[in-house]
Parts: structure tokens; sequence; C-alpha cells
């Protein structure tokens, strides 16, 4: 790993797209490598016209990074950024920048992602448990002879779950399964040697039920760790749950039973834990394309083997205050028009207008996350007094300010900084690891190696 001959074809790609490199007396390149993809800023040669690009169009790419990879391996390191300064002459300075457990790989860039300031930390809405709904009751279209019935008439050789086989299932999951579920997997244990491989088997099965039907055995709660999602992403999420909602807007739920996928990659659930106007044991839908939420799709199994729609139809809460707000060009004109006692998420965005003040945000009890676009903020300090917030991300200008007065929030679990382009990711670094020091996180770790590319043509 620490070989610049590893690293010599990757930079001399580099250099090479490198347009802006003639008449400069050094060139600076960067770029960041993983064990299963990389990004690298190379211009790719254009095949010839009337062909698509081949993999040979890209060989020498291929070939460059394949050698840093298995460095990779070689040194059980998953992913690595760097930067290198490379001279008129050929001469080479290249930083490693390791990896630290507590920071986030980098999107598409050198640059450190979210900094996990308190180990194991969760943005809220991944903490947020499910409300208590006491009255909550099945819905009455709830018919466990019928669906039963259904089912075997539509699955009449498929093999059934023992009770023993569905106890061992509750007991693996920790909840016990509704009476539809177990009803469901009496009929059909759903298992792939069950059907001898036979994929018409297979498909009869998601017809007869209205979905890819997982397995007993891969039946698994729905829960929010089922569904990750970076720090930087997640703490710009909020739950909200409408007072007519018959789902709650969690991010999973301990009460969510995962069985079976739509075949787009959208996983059904039976819900234990509805919304105010819900009913347990309903049948919601969990979009792969969403972080938070699910869509109702129909008041219990019976009615989705039936294909009976749901009677839920929730009123629009457009006049309700987001509790996320967005401050930009193309959305809220001010800081002004964004605050409100509910307010969770702020985010500041591209702005052409003086820069704006927080004074209207400071004391809302809510309030934990905060970003602000590079230039944006007249008084970067005013942070200080923003006492709730738990995710933080700021350019490396606002960082400077408020570690330079000691101003740095402790109430924060995680940070951000905000990256305008091509920056050196040495001084991003820098910041970085000044804000994991006051945490005592790990750093990531810096080496440098120096050789020689010979003269830059």
């Amino acid at each position: 790993m620490h070989d610049f001959a590893t690293w010599e074809p990757v930079l001399r790609l580099l250099l090479a797209s490198n347009a802006e490199r003639h008449g400069a007396p050094a060139v600076r390149v960067a770029g960041s490598i993983g064990r299963h993809g990389w990004s690298l800023a190379l211009r790719r040669r254009l095949p010839p016209p009337g062909r698509a690009a081949q993999i040979e169009d890209m060989q020498d790419e291929f070939d460059a990074v394949k050698r840093v990879q298995s460095a990779l391996e070689d040194a059980g390191i998953n992913d690595i950024s760097f930067t290198a300064e490379i001279s008129a002459t050929g001469k080479t300075t290249l930083h490693l920048l390791a990896p630290s457990p507590a920071v986030e790989p980098g999107i598409g860039n050198p640059h450190p992602g979210a900094l996990i300031l308190v180990e194991g930390s969760l943005p809220e809405p991944w903490r947020r448990l499910p409300d208590p709904m006491p009255g909550a009751v099945p819905a009455p279209s709830v018919d466990l002879a019928l669906l039963e019935q259904t089912l075997r008439e539509r699955l009449p050789d498929a093999i059934g779950a023992t009770e023993t086989e569905i106890a061992a299932a509750e007991a693996r999951l920790g909840v016990m399964l509704p009476d539809e579920l177990k009803v469901l997997y009496r009929v059909t244990r759903a298992r792939w040697e069950d059907w001898g491989d036979d994929y018409e088997a297979a498909e009869r099965e998601s017809a007869a039920v209205g979905c890819e039907l997982f397995s007993l055995d891969d039946l698994y709660i729905a829960d929010a760790s089922s569904r990750h999602c970076r720090w930087e992403f997640a703490a710009m999420e909020a739950v909200v749950t409408p007072p007519d909602a018959a789902v709650q807007g969690l991010v999973g739920s301990p009460g969510w039973i995962a069985f079976g996928d739509n075949g787009g990659g959208d996983r059904l659930a039976v819900d234990l834990t509805p919304g105010p106007h819900g009913h347990v044991g309903q049948i919601i839908m969990l979009s792969h394309e969403e972080s938070v939420g699910a869509e109702l799709l129909a008041d219990c199994l019976t009615d989705l083997v039936l294909e009976r729609p749901s009677e839920h139809h929730g009123s629009c809460h457009d006049d309700q205050p987001p509790a996320v707000a967005r401050v930009n060009i193309a959305s809220l004109r001010s800081v002004e028009a964004a605050a409100h006692p509910g307010l969770e998420v702020l985010s500041i965005g591209v702005w052409e207008d003086e820069p704006l003040s927080l004074a209207r945000v400071i004391g809302l009890p809510r309030l934990r996350t905060l970003t602000a676009y590079p230039g944006t903020l007249a008084d970067p300090l005013e942070i200080a007094k923003l006492t709730g917030l738990e995710f933080l991300e700021l350019g490396p200008r606002e960082w400077r300010v408020l570690l330079d007065a000691g101003a740095v929030p402790r109430s924060l679990s995680a940070a951000a900084i905000e990256v305008r382009g091509g920056e050196d990711p040495l001084p991003i670094v820098a910041i970085a690891n000044e804000l994991l020091a006051l945490w005592d996180r790990p750093r990531i770790l810096q080496s440098v190696i120096e050789g020689n590319l010979g003269p830059v043509a």
C-alpha cells in the first residue's frame, strides 16, 4: 500500500486527464479507491461513432485501479482516499488518507463524509419508537377461514409449515406471529426446495398471495436498523404521523414483520403498531427509495389476498408547518419563514442575497439539525446558541470560526464539512481531525509517499 509503484499507474492516468497542467509549476490530483469501486477524475476516451464503449476502452484504468485494490485487500482496508502534488519535473508527494472508524466515506470524492462524534449514535428518526395506540384493533374484514380456504384452493400442492417451525420463527423474531400470518405459512412455508427449482410454482405462489413471499425462515423485523442510511442524510429526515394516519411515519418498528417483496425491491410487512386510524395486522409497503414511512396496501392479509382495497383515505396536511425546512434560492426565502416551534431540521442552501442570521431559530425546542452552505451565515458564532443540535454541517471557513472560538456545540453526535468542488482534501481532513479530537475519536491517519513520474510534458 505504501509502495509508490502501486500508485504510479493511477497517478499517471490522473495527470494525463488534468487539462490545467500545461504551464503550471505543479498539478494536484485526488481521488478515492475502494475494494468494489473508485472515484477518479478521468476523462475517458470516447468510442468510435456508432459503437458502444467496451471494456478494452478502459482497460488501462481497470488495470491501474486493480493494482491498488489488491493492495487494499492485502492490507485489510476497505477504501482509501489520496491526494498528490506533482511538480513539472515529475517529483510527486502522495498523501494517503486512511479510513477512520469514526468517519463515513465520502461520496464520489476524497473528502471525508460524516464524522461520528459519539460512538454508536443514531439520528433522532432512527431512535424513534412507535407511539402506543391502545384502541387499535384488527380490521373487521379479517376472515381466517376464508383466507385459508382461498390459499388452499390456489395452492393445492403447497407444503405448509409445522407448528414447531412456526414456533421457531417466533422465537427467532422475538414476537408472536399474528393469526393471519400463521394461516398463510400453515398453507405454504415458501421454501425454494419445496418447489424443486420450479420457477412456475414460485410464480403461482406470488400470484396467489399478492407478493413474492419470503420463506418462514426469512421473515424479519423491519425496525429502524433494517433501513440503513448515512448520517448526513438520516439527520435530514423527520418522523411525522398526522392525526388521521393509518400508518405511523416511522423509519421502522419492532411491530413491522416483513414477509414479502413486490418484485421491485419494496418490502411488504404486517403492521402490529398502526397509526391513529389504522388496524392491527394491516399490510404496509416500505419503499426501497425512501427511508421513512410506509404505504398502506390493505387493511389485513385477507384483504390483500382477496384484492380488496383499503377503505382508509387520509387527508392532506399541507397546512401544517414542515418539520424540515429548506431556505435557498428556490424554496423558502428567509430563516424567519422557516421558524416555528416544531422545526427539527433547517437546511440553508445556495443563496445569492446577504448572508443570513440564525436569530429567529435560537431557542426553538426541537431544532436538532442545521446544514448551511458555505458563505450563507452572517455570524457562524450564533450556532453556539443552538443548544439542542445533534448534527451540524458547515463549510470549512465556518467550522474554522467555531473551532478558533471554542464554540463548537458539545451537544453534537455527528458533523460534516460541506466542500465545494475540487478543494484540496488536506485542509478538510485537518478540520475533521480537530473535530474528532474534541470528542477523543479516532483520527484520519495520513501517510506521505515520495516518488517521481518523470518530466511532465
